[in-house]
């Protein structure tokens, strides 16, 4: 691709799981991709399982610290001048098997930081640098989840910043409008990543019991992102929902 033409992505939570799979396609599809993460060796492994001929950038930051937001989003400038595409997809399930009335403020707000305060800090930082860019306008694609729909048994943390990620994300389409910033959503299903694995040993159903769900390849995700990031601007995918065929979604519950 034409270094002129080249399209500029940051990827939030990029050192694994979904983030991993999306930052691969973009790179292997010719854009140049802004790794972001906690940890500095995963960012560090999935810029290596790009090649060497792809364009990535492994910038350590926490979503959830102003200031690392603030440090990602500079570097991104400084390197490449501009951005087209944030994928916001850092994020936490928390407490896993937690009864509601254990779960203690410290566990509920670090999936709140996490999932929707890093979320809202990396798009306000996305958002002012394509409105002040020229030419003007980019998009934000935020991760949702299933659980943006419905909930899972003792997930009350998780579900709740993914119900409010719909909300972030509408208003951003909304106040994106004049600047020419898009944002969408991508509402995922057991794909298989770290984060699921527990789906296939068995995992606690609504009605009580125990149940191995079937999952999807996270590549399957990649290239969803992929079409909705590659639209031009005057089109938008405003929701997607991509699962596992056969998990409990329909009829949940």
């Amino acid at each position: 691709m034409d270094e002129r033409t080249k399209k500029i992505a940051v990827v939030t939570g990029a050192g694994s799981g979904i983030g991993r799979s999306v930052a691969l396609a973009l790179a292997a599809a010719g854009w140049a991709v802004a790794l972001a993460g906690r940890r500095s060796e995963p960012l560090e492994e999935t810029a290596a399982a790009a090649g060497t001929g792809a364009d990535v950038l492994c910038v350590p930051a926490d979503v959830s610290d102003p200031d690392g937001v603030t440090r990602l989003f500079e570097s991104v400038r400084a390197r490449y001048g501009r951005l087209d595409l944030l994928f916001n997809n850092a994020g936490t399930f928390g407490p896993g098997g937690v009864a509601l009335e254990d779960i203690t403020y410290e566990a509920w707000r670090s999936v709140v930081d996490v999932n929707l305060t890093g979320a809202f800090l990396c798009a306000q930082a996305a958002f002012r640098q394509m409105k002040q860019q020229d030419p003007q306008g980019g998009r934000i694609i935020n991760n949702g989840s299933i659980s943006a729909h419905v909930p899972r048994p003792n997930s009350i943390a998780y579900t709740a910043t993914k119900h409010a990620m719909t909300g972030l994300t509408k208003s951003l389409s909304l106040d994106g409008r004049p600047y020419r910033i898009a944002c969408g959503q991508i509402d995922i299903g057991n794909a298989a990543t770290e984060m699921t694995e527990r789906m296939q040993t068995g995992i606690l159903q609504a009605n009580g019991q125990l149940a191995v769900e079937p999952v999807m390849d996270a590549a399957d995700v990649a290239r969803t992102v992929l079409h909705m990031a590659e639209l031009p601007l005057e089109a938008n995918v405003q929701f997607a929902t991509v699962m596992a065929t056969s998990m409990p979604y329909i009829g949940r519950g």
